[in-house]
């Protein structure tokens, strides 16, 4: 008995996020009301303050949901590059599905919508940032880090790799869905995947050409040799 409460608890849940998820995303913060998302969930309103106190927890729940799946996708795809043996194939199916996740409609949506309240609950974007983009940076950057340690990247500092690599998958496909709604095939997004992972390589593999402050240092050097051999002269 029990069991079979915890379970239809478990699913009025699962029906009010869902509901809330297309309220606030149809009407926006300001726009959604507990009552709607009552009716939409098929619920009592009671019933849904009585899983969310308010519609602050509420949005906020929905917002942190998609936290997890991301950050778990990237430590997924990751953690096969500690065994790799082919870097640029396994660089490449990580940056595929990377972006695959990150641009699926809905989620674009709701990263507007936390835009959209960043002043009003900066807590909200914050803490969304932090659990999901955040993570999945810092998981990225200890790949990264274990890469170069085998010799198979050359890197100063992970982190700032690890932001180089998402910035060349997201640049693009991210700027044009914000701003003009457009939205990217699945062959554009896997073009967009590939070119940034030959780019990232060709900045930060061992074949890459070198750092542009070793090349300073290098020129430097030969502009003094050449001053000292014209003193010479």
């Amino acid at each position: 008995m029990e069991s079979r409460e915890e379970s239809r608890s478990a699913r009025k849940h699962r029906l009010i996020m869902e509901a809330a998820t297309a309220v606030f995303l149809k009407k926006g913060y300001l726009g959604a009301s507990m009552d709607e998302v009552a009716a939409t969930a098929g619920v009592s309103k009671q019933t849904v303050y009585k899983h969310f106190t308010d519609k602050d927890r509420l949005f906020r729940e929905i917002v942190l949901a998609t936290t997890d799946e991301v950050a778990g996708l990237v430590r997924l795809v990751a953690s096969t590059l500690d065994d790799t043996q082919d870097l640029e194939k396994d660089l490449a199916n990580l940056g595929r599905r990377f972006i695959s996740r990150l641009m699926e409609p809905q989620l674009l949506r709701l990263r507007r919508l936390i835009i959209a309240n960043a002043e009003r609950l900066p807590d909200v974007g914050r803490t969304w940032y932090e659990r999901g983009f955040g993570r999945a940076l810092a998981t990225l950057a200890g790949c990264f880090e274990r890469l170069a340690k085998r010799e198979l990247l050359r890197l100063d500092d992970p982190t700032l790799a690890a932001h180089h690599f998402v910035g060349l998958l997201l640049w693009i496909p991210v700027n044009q869905a914000m701003f003009t709604g457009h939205r990217s095939s699945k062959a554009e997004l896997e073009r967009y995947a590939d070119a940034a992972v030959r780019t990232f390589l060709a900045a930060y593999g061992i074949t890459s050409k070198p750092a542009l402050n070793s090349v300073r240092r290098s020129e430097t050097g030969k502009g003094r040799r050449a001053n000292r051999t014209a003193q010479a002269i």
